[in-house]
């Protein structure tokens, strides 16, 4: 395998995501709502999951429901959708990264 910037950029964005993922795992893992509401607040991941809410709700309502709506696609409930959530910014930052980089190798 040559040594491509693009490769050590996926390489930095996967292990970031993942440490994301982990670090947003062990604080919600069996935790009560409020504990991750309190985990995650003010997060990119809180406000990402805001916009997948229930229609007609606001505030901790709607990142609740929507970290929810989240964690279901997979299967899981609320703190499998706050650790996507979480993880989830970070993703598209080293994928956007990647293609930059992949333009100049």
């Amino acid at each position: 395998m040559e040594n491509k910037v693009s490769n050590k950029v996926a390489t930095l964005s996967a292990a970031a995501t993942l440490a994301q993922g982990a670090t947003t795992a062990s604080a919600v893992s069996g935790a009560s709502a409020a504990t991750i509401m309190s985990a995650t607040a003010g997060t990119t991941g809180a406000a990402l999951a805001g916009t997948a809410g229930a229609a007609g709700t606001a505030g901790a309502a709607a990142i609740s429901s929507g970290m929810a709506t989240v964690g279901a696609t997979v299967g899981g409930g609320m703190a499998a959708g706050a650790v996507m959530t979480a993880a989830a910014p970070i993703a598209v930052i080293g994928l956007v990264g990647w293609g930059i980089s992949k333009l100049f190798d």
